[in-house]
């Protein structure tokens, strides 16, 4: 009878320390790449490949580019450093150009070479002055100078601390071989014909062993392919359950409703506004909640979109809800509404973290009882004291800067409101059908007749006094500016001006003879009003501001901007710095300040050369991947393991389209060909989600 301490039989559960050649010592280790079973080291995909399939000529060497060459060892040297150390070189010719090969601490190697040998190395090459250098290369001996080794394609794998790229090797291979024939499929047969889809196991082979190219792509469109419908099929399901057996107040248009709110604009609509409105007064007019993302480039308008669906619920006797990031914004949006509605008989309530006790009490009674209309709000709006007597709509107003569960936290009574959510930072198609892709999209491109141009400029050190004269020229013309640094304190790092540095420097030389005040986000809530109201006035002329700004801010005589360590800014951010200018009847100007790196140059040059948000959004989106553009983490959703954004979007197009016939057909994935992508489906996003309703 064998004992309980006996080796488990293996399976994709089995921990990795039962693998040939790990234990439990390096099992610890890999746990640190969250590897902890077979199944998890199966798809723990390669970061990259070394493909040595192809010899180079040490004449068409490219720098810095990992590359396989072959020649004939002509010197070998190895000597001690001055710290205790030792250098071993070996110099290779291929034909009349030679390459110089070198091991740092690793003296044996002298051994192993003798001229005359041939040899085949595979690495990372330099440029070191009149000669070509490998640092460590992995080297085939030839039988003989002309022999021409076959080429392999080695996966790469992220690393941890202790582990060495071949010890990872040497344990997935193990996993593979002993585990590959037990994973099972998850893709219905049909799926995989239509979509050209290898079978899983020849998939596993493929991505971690691949014999040539074409097998790579194969593989890693599988899994690309995978990845991305699980994605789809998840936010389909969470779009059906948002509507499916939900009922919301129709409210439907009509010519005295429309007639009666566009009579309060003072302009009137643009044709980008009036067709998005026509899109979500036919949302608002069916029984099923709207679930709409209205995204607009700076400046297009998206307030009087808002502005108008809040009042078509106003007039049906509903309530509607704005939720904006910052309680600047949100008294922004208060003071702009109140002008528009003062002669409406709208009612209109502002609640944020800043209120007091007794305030907060009168206000949350007046919305419970239905005497307030209109409610805008921080996400102090999410808590549970607030309470709505009849919620026709809820807009969340720069959705990207909220959590993915937030939008449906507003309680009411009755049946569930329409959903309007909100962005002025155009959306890469790719992150719009990932972040949001339960959700109709409407788009707003067009600017009102009459906005002013903003000219963008790329400032050299040189041309710094010549840009605060200008800037001086604007103030004395009774206009008003923004200085915007990226950190409030002072940085390690020099070249980085801080709003503390800037602050003072600006007070006591090129900002002297005004007056300059600051804002940013570690002022209290009266300080940062106080600091704005004196703007808006006009009592303060300059402000000195981090990106607390950004958004929504709008203040029609600010004609001057000046944006200092532009490279600490994504392109969609200093977009959104620059509609900050121009926007009453004055042209803005915005000069941009930045150390002069061949990257920073490039990115800077974009913004400077077009005022076309979704054109930046997608330079951004290319140059900095998903990451940083809108938050993704704060969003929730996990990360992708193998999908890049950035460059599968024509994959991203097939996984939509494929996940949407499943969902229309099973909107619960309950049919037995999908029951095991259904599993994968909640596994990986149920709970994000909140799909528990399908579990």
């Amino acid at each position: 009878m064998p004992s309980s301490e006996s080796k488990p039989q293996f399976d994709l559960k089995t921990p990795l320390q039962y693998l040939k050649g790990v234990g439990p010592e390096r099992a610890k280790l890999l746990a640190r790449l969250n590897l902890h079973t077979a199944q998890d080291t199966l798809f723990f995909f390669p970061r990259t490949y070394e493909d040595t399939t192809s010899v180079v000529p040490i004449a068409q060497l490219v720098p810095d580019t990992l590359t396989s060459v072959k020649g004939v060892v002509e010197e070998v040297e190895s000597k001690n450093t001055s710290v205790g150390g030792s250098i071993c070189g070996v110099l290779i010719r291929d034909q009349q150009h030679h390459l110089r090969a070198v091991w740092f601490n690793q003296p044996y190697m002298e051994k192993r070479f003798s001229p005359g040998q041939g040899v085949m190395l595979t690495g990372k090459v330099k440029n070191q002055g009149l000669m070509w250098e490998m640092s460590h290369p992995r080297v085939k001996w030839l039988t003989t100078p002309d022999e021409t080794p076959p080429g392999e394609i080695l996966p790469i794998y992220r690393l941890t601390e202790g582990i060495k790229q071949s010890e990872i090797r040497r344990s997935v291979a193990v996993a593979v071989d002993e585990c590959v024939e037990m994973v099972e499929e998850v893709l219905p047969e049909s799926v995989r014909q239509e979509y050209g889809l290898l079978p899983i196991r020849d998939a596993i082979l493929s991505i971690h062993r691949p014999v040539d190219g074409e097998a790579l792509q194969s593989a890693r469109f599988r899994f690309v392919f995978q990845e991305l419908l699980v994605l789809q099929l998840a936010l389909a399901m969470q779009r059906h359950l948002s509507i499916h057996g939900k009922h919301a107040w129709p409210l439907p248009v009509n010519g005295r409703i429309d007639s009666r709110i566009c009579r309060l604009f003072p302009f009137p609509l643009t044709d980008g506004q009036r067709q998005v409105i026509d899109e979500i007064c036919s949302d608002m007019a069916a029984e099923v909640p709207m679930n709409r993302l209205l995204q607009g480039d700076v400046g297009s308008g998206k307030t009087v979109v808002a502005m108008y669906a809040m009042l078509l619920c106003v007039a049906h006797g509903c309530q509607a809800s704005l939720m904006v990031p910052t309680e600047i914004l949100c008294r922004q949006h208060c003071q702009t509404l109140g002008r528009a509605l003062a002669n409406a008989r709208v009612t209109i309530a502002m609640i944020t973290g800043g209120m007091s006790n007794s305030e907060r009490k009168g206000v949350l009674q007046s919305i419970r009882d239905g005497e307030v209309d209109l409610v805008i709000g921080t996400h102090a709006l999410l808590q549970e004291d607030v309470e709505f007597a009849r919620l026709g709509l809820v807009i969340v107003d720069e959705q990207h800067r909220f959590g993915v569960r937030q939008r449906a936290q507003l309680r009411w009574s009755g049946p569930s409101p329409h959903y309007l959510v909100m962005t002025a930072t155009p959306i890469p198609r790719t992150m719009a059908m990932t972040l949001f892709g339960d959700l109709d999209v409407s788009t707003l491109r067009d600017h009102p007749p009459g906005r002013q141009p903003v000219n963008t400029y790329l400032g050299t050190v040189e041309q710094r006094e010549q840009w605060w004269e200008f800037f001086r020229r604007k103030l004395r013309e009774g206009r008003q500016g923004y200085v915007i640094t990226p950190l409030v304190d002072q940085s390690d790092h020099a070249h980085i001006v801080s709003l503390e540095q800037s602050f003072e420097s600006l007070c006591n030389d090129e900002l002297e003879e005004f007056r300059v005040d600051l804002v940013h986000g570690r002022l209290s809530t009266m300080e940062k009003q106080a600091a704005m109201d004196a703007f808006r006035s006009g009592e303060t002329q300059v402000l000195v501001a981090t990106s607390v700004v950004e958004v929504g801010v709008d203040i029609a005589n600010a004609t001057v901007m000046t944006i200092e360590n532009g490279e600490r800014f994504g392109l969609a951010q200093l977009h959104q710095l620059r509609g900050r200018v121009g926007r009453g009847t004055h042209p803005g100007y915005v000069c941009v300040f930045s150390p002069a790196t061949e990257e920073t140059q490039q990115r800077l040059n974009t913004f400077v050369s077009t005022s076309d948000g979704f054109e930046l959004a997608e330079a951004d989106f290319q140059m900095r991947g998903p990451g940083d553009l809108l938050g993704v983490k704060q969003h929730g959703l996990p990360p992708l393991r193998i999908a890049d954004l950035c460059s599968d979007g024509a994959v991203l197009v097939k996984a939509r389209t494929a996940a949407q016939e499943m969902i229309n057909a099973d909107p619960d994935l309950q049919a037995e060909p999908l029951a095991k992508l259904r599993r994968m489906v909640l596994l990986r996003y149920g709970n994000v989600l909140e799909l528990g309703e399908v579990g």
